[in-house]
């Protein structure tokens, strides 16, 4: 292989089963799988974690679900951001309704004499999906629909979990407690958290499920600020990514490197070409920023990031050799590049970093 992933089974489990042991047994976790498991492959990351006792996941779209059914996957699955429809009843996906006008479609789909499972998702003040009717509207298209859907669930989604400088979390929650208020009944699952709340223990928030995405794969971001309280989560990323040296040759002082020259020798140097590059996932404003690992040590990205390949610094490597392995995200003999570390060089952040992984690259899966 040329360029490839390798995601630890053991790290996805111990990371799922550190958040399931902070939260306690009386809240359900719901690992968030969507965008292929965060690069990680939603599929294998899916029976990895149902194998470790999840009851539940999450996904983005009808057709992310799918590909879990149609994997063989029987868990419970949410799925977050999509319109009713007929495979998501046939198939047996939970939809989380975010406008009250699609639940007359989703009741005209649930089968006769059935009632189908749904989610509420409700705008709590993060201005994306959800309903913003009113308490009682809420209250009222329930009840106008309950002898074909039952409401198992009500959501919503926090726009500034991370940041204890402001108290838009506290507004949010607020609304939303107004919105849980006006129901007649409880639904069985009240959720608004994702990772940050976990991570800094806003136990107020997390209800009875919740649905953590990033941690699940050993981050934490965005990183509190403000007054926050100490994190009480620690988890390790479960993904490493790797390529191969294709050449190695030496430049003389003041030799051109790469796309417009954007890099000239500075002195005699030894350079290795990786096989990996923007194609691959690579963010292309890493050119002259961005790091690998290579020899047991972290060694600089030189000349712009090309499609397929990229250029490193391999003078204080004199052992390299084409073929061996250079790490792009991971560890090596307690040397670490992680995602976020590259999303603050390529001015993005740690989800599209791992996200942008392309789908070319190989997974491998290791305990």
């Amino acid at each position: 292989m040329r360029c490839w992933i390798e995601v630890s089974r053991g790290r996805l489990v111990a990371n799922f089963e550190a958040i399931r042991q902070l939260v306690g047994p009386r809240v359900e976790v719901c690992p968030v799988v969507k965008a292929d498991a965060y690069g990680h492959g939603a599929v294998e990351v899916s029976r990895v974690l149902a194998a470790a006792g999840t009851r539940w996941l999450a996904v983005s779209s009808l057709d992310e679900g799918l590909e879990l059914r149609e994997a063989g996957l029987s868990t419970r699955i949410l799925v977050m951001a999509d319109l009713p429809a007929a495979e998501a009843v046939r198939h047996n996906l939970t939809l989380a309704i975010h406008d009250l006008a699609s639940l007359p479609d989703l009741a005209r789909l649930s089968p006769t004499g059935t009632r189908t499972s749904y989610h509420l998702k409700t705008d709590s003040g993060m201005g994306r999906l959800g309903t913003r009717a009113t308490p009682t509207e809420v209250a009222r298209a329930v009840a106008a629909h309950a002898s074909a859907l039952e409401l198992e669930g009500i959501m919503t989604h926090f726009a500034s979990a991370a940041n204890y400088d402001t108290g838009q979390t506290e507004a949010q929650l607020a609304r939303f407690s107004a919105m849980l208020a006006a129901l007649p009944a409880r639904p069985r699952y009240v959720h608004t958290s994702a990772t940050v709340p976990v991570a800094y223990a806003r136990r107020s928030a997390w209800g009875d499920m919740i649905r953590p995405g990033h941690a699940i794969y050993g981050y934490v971001s965005p990183i509190a600020r403000g007054q926050a309280p100490a994190r009480e989560l620690e988890v390790r990323p479960a993904l490493a990514w790797k390529a191969r040296l294709l050449t190695i040759k030496d430049i003389p002082a003041g030799e051109p490197i790469g796309y417009g020259a954007m890099y000239r020798a500075p002195a005699p140097m030894r350079i290795g070409i990786v096989a990996a590059g923007y194609a691959d996932g690579i963010p292309h404003r890493l050119g002259n920023k961005g790091s690998v690992i290579a020899g047991g040590r972290i060694v600089p990205m030189v000349g712009a990031v090309s499609m397929d390949v990229s250029t490193i610094d391999l003078t204080t490597v004199p052992s390299a050799k084409p073929g061996d392995t250079v790490t792009l995200l991971g560890e090596v003999n307690g040397v670490s590049i992680d995602a976020q570390q590259i999303a603050r060089l390529a001015g993005t952040i740690s989800y599209s970093v791992l996200c942008g992984i392309s789908a070319r690259v190989a997974h491998v899966y290791v305990d």
